[in-house]
């Protein structure tokens, strides 16, 4: 992967491109392709902690189980980066909110220096050299 281009897809994200979800913007499409063929496409670790907590949860349909969840996207190229203690000690220290997965996917896009594909409007609104994409344009 090319550390300038490295797209990392937020949790949703992974949920829309799996499912077929038309909230994916028409950029947001075009940027994920391109990421695809140039195998610079990644997905924290913790989403799929993430998901398998929304399915427990009840908040996500059981059509998917996070396994396939997981399964399909990294089958559609996605390289799966791991949640290191560096990533951990950073995501402790951002100046966000205190939703854990969001801390630890924003400090993997930092870790690697990713551009981050969210319609998270937090996180898209927050103050911090954070390349990102809003997803849903």
């Amino acid at each position: 992967m090319g550390r300038d281009e490295v797209i990392l897809l937020d949790t949703h994200v992974i949920i829309w491109l799996t499912t077929g979800d038309p909230a994916l913007g028409r950029k947001s499409r075009a940027l994920y392709e391109q990421a695809r063929e140039n195998n610079e496409l990644a997905v924290s670790a913790i989403s799929f902690w993430e998901l398998a907590m929304l399915v427990v949860k009840g908040r996500l349909g059981a059509a998917n189980s996070p396994a396939q969840y997981r399964a399909r996207i990294i089958d559609a190229g996605a390289q799966e980066l791991a949640v290191t203690g560096d990533i951990g000690i950073l995501a402790a220290g951002l100046d966000l909110h205190g939703d854990p997965a969001d801390r630890f996917i924003v400090a993997t896009a930092i870790a690697h220096q990713a551009i981050l594909l969210t319609a998270d409007k937090t996180l898209l609104r927050w103050r911090n050299k954070l390349p990102r994409q809003n997803a849903a344009k």
